[in-house]
């Protein structure tokens, strides 16, 4: 359904969010560790910046679906009306 003020009133797929940063998660902590013990200090640094880049997202995606359903709307909660103040 086009409203035509979605970018005010986009939904994001948290739950979509959640799983793809866990598995993020998992990827990045696994490439941390195999470079660090391969002896590649260069790519295990890389990996870790991305570990810390993917948990700060779980984080605020697990903050945001515990905010309830503003965050997290359902089907049958309708679009928001922009604030036009």
């Amino acid at each position: 359904m086009r409203t035509g003020n979605e970018p005010i009133t986009a939904r994001s797929p948290l739950r979509l969010r959640f799983w793809l940063s866990l598995w993020g998660l998992i990827w990045a902590a696994g490439g941390t560790a195999a470079f660090a013990l391969a002896g590649r200090p260069g790519w295990a640094a890389a990996c870790g910046v991305l570990l810390v880049i993917v948990t700060v997202d779980l984080a605020l995606v697990l903050r945001h679906i515990h905010q309830g359903p503003h965050y997290q709307p359902g089907r049958n909660i309708p679009p928001y009306e922009p604030d036009h103040g």
